[in-house]
């Protein structure tokens, strides 16, 4: 996926990593409607789910989602931002709420930080280029790239 962004570089998308809980989630549980978003936006990225499995339910919830399961450790902060820097920070938007989110956001490509139900770590907010309240609209915004040139440019 191409995004220019006026004012500012282009950005060349390819993969996508989530966070489970308070982001993907609510309650360990993926709602329908992003399941549906998630199997959309396959054709444009590859998908990476990265998760400290709170509520023990993530292998579950993604087995029928075209991504792939990764269970991060104690300091999955350090764990999420290993990940992306092998996957490569240029190319990869990440979309997190809490603090193990935070280091993820800020070296992706594009940053999205979610204020949702579950609230969001304020450092996650600070490190987000864009923050959104749910994660509906944070694959919205992927799926409608326009609307991200939109709130990046100068």
């Amino acid at each position: 996926m191409t995004i220019e962004i006026p004012g500012k570089s282009t950005l060349e998308l390819t993969r996508l990593l989530l966070d489970m809980n308070g982001t993907l989630s609510l309650d360990g549980k993926i709602p329908a409607g992003v399941r549906e978003q998630l199997k959309r936006l396959a054709d444009f990225f590859s998908i990476y789910l990265l998760t400290a499995d709170t509520f023990g339910t993530a292998r579950r919830e993604a087995a029928d989602l075209p991504l792939e399961f990764t269970k991060v450790g104690q300091q999955g902060y350090l764990d999420k931002l290993a990940f992306l820097r092998t996957l490569g920070t240029t190319a990869t938007v990440a979309i997190g709420n809490g603090y193990n989110d935070h280091l993820m956001l800020k070296e992706a490509a594009l940053g999205i930080a979610v204020l949702g139900p579950e609230g969001a770590h304020p450092l996650s907010l600070a490190s987000a280029d864009i923050v959104v309240t749910s994660i509906e609209q944070a694959l919205d915004l992927l799926l409608h790239p326009k609307r991200i040139a939109a709130t990046l440019r100068t």
